[in-house]
């Protein structure tokens, strides 16, 4: 068993212990790279299908290829699919420039509470990995919130011998990571092995290609030649460059995600 089996097993073993355990689960899709190779982890533990809703908080500020990117998949995989916008907060004029933390706090945040207020989830399943962010590196495979899916992240215990915590209080609400110990690379590797087909922002034209997608007026491409998956994997091997560094919210405030994320964002 290679590394990335390895990765695949933890992966796979997780998302089926978490369905076993919640009755009501979801998935977040971001339509990134991260959540999809997370959906293809979902349909080869379920034998080609996913078996609970997805979700995308759609804050109407995303960028257009997303969007198209997002049906099409939808209805070539028959997904149950949950897009939802914060329309109040859209008619009192919540955007960017507003502050960035704000916007996101009100489109994002709100918004996913709002979905899972409505349809009474127990779980999300999410596509973080610890690599990608300081506040992420603190998470755990189970992780617990409040019924504000506000995190304690002061108190997460610890998970030894894969030894996951899946018994939690009654009205808790728990955010699942089963992508948490695969690096940037180790998504492009598995990408690669599969055949996984990404939105096509990741790749360069004109000098220039995303490294991680958001909403169009806060998420900037970076310099990059990388034309293919190969092209990628090579550059990321030599980059010192961040992952998020075309994330202007990562700019706005140096605590930006762990502020955030604190308060029940993705």
């Amino acid at each position: 068993m290679d590394h990335l089996d390895r990765l695949e097993a933890e992966s796979i073993y997780i998302l089926r212990e978490a369905y076993s355990k919640f009755s009501k689960i979801a998935m977040l899709w971001s339509i990134g790279k991260d959540s999809t190779v997370l959906l293809w982890l979902v349909k080869k533990a379920f034998f080609g299908h996913c078996p609970f809703p997805l979700i995308h908080i759609d804050t109407t500020y995303k960028i257009p290829e997303m969007i198209k990117y997002r049906d099409k998949l939808a209805k070539e995989y028959n997904l149950d699919l949950i897009v939802h916008i914060n329309e109040e907060a859209l008619k009192q004029g919540m955007g960017p420039e507003k502050g960035r933390l704000v916007c996101c706090k009100a489109l994002k945040t709100e918004a996913l509470q709002q979905v899972i207020n409505k349809y009474k989830f127990e779980a999300l399943i999410l596509g973080i990995r610890r690599d990608e962010e300081g506040s992420r590196s603190k998470e755990r495979f189970f992780s617990l919130r409040n019924e504000d899916s506000e995190w304690d992240y002061t108190s997460q215990p610890p998970e030894f011998w894969n030894q996951f915590n899946t018994d939690f209080p009654k009205g808790s609400h728990v955010r699942v990571h089963p992508l948490l110990s695969w690096t940037e690379i180790d998504i492009w590797m598995y990408i690669k092995r599969e055949n996984i087909p990404v939105i096509d922002l990741y790749f360069a034209k004109n000098g220039k290609r995303y490294r991680s997608l958001g909403c169009a007026p806060c998420t900037f491409p970076v310099e990059s030649n990388a034309t293919t998956i190969d092209d990628i994997i090579e550059e990321l091997k030599n980059t010192k460059i961040n992952e998020r560094a075309g994330r202007a919210q990562d700019q706005e405030d140096a605590y930006a995600m762990q502020k955030l994320r604190k308060e029940g964002y993705m």
